[in-house]
């Protein structure tokens, strides 16, 4: 049941026909979110974020407190001219987007990233629990 997708039923509805042709005419494609695992491996969590038609360099990955952002921009251009110069075809398309994770439990010094096939993996050692510290009571 997880795997199902809902999909708007369009009708059609002849008053309304140029309205719904300018809503899907003009309406630009959006960059869907991208999806995001994460394994509890024992003494460390592992992310892995899919992001493909991403070069490693439009991937940026921010800590800000106890936060990792993870965003991303994509940008193309296809241009067909003419043997005038003249443009045929030119679409333009940019997507970002972002999201941030709670790293409150991480070693944040310690994290190590790999990029390949599209797959960001992240590797994320837990904190290690501080030990209380043994003291003697002084008595007065």
């Amino acid at each position: 049941m997880y795997g199902l997708t809902p999909f708007e039923k369009r009708t059609y509805d002849l008053f309304n026909a140029f309205h719904d042709f300018e809503d899907n005419f003009f309406t630009a494609p959006t960059v869907p979110g991208f999806k995001t695992d994460i394994k509890d491996e024992g003494e460390k969590y592992v992310l892995e974020a899919e992001m493909p038609g991403f070069e490693k360099e439009d991937i940026k990955l921010d800590l800000d407190g106890d936060r990792l952002i993870i965003s991303a921009e994509h940008s193309s251009s296809n241009d067909e001219k003419d043997d005038d110069g003249k443009y045929i075809r030119r679409e333009r398309t940019f997507g970002s987007y972002s999201r941030s994770f709670d790293v409150s439990a991480i070693d944040t010094d310690k994290i190590a990233a790999e990029y390949k096939n599209g797959i960001l993996m992240l590797d994320m050692p837990k904190k290690q629990p501080a030990a209380p510290a043994a003291r003697r009571l002084e008595i007065k």
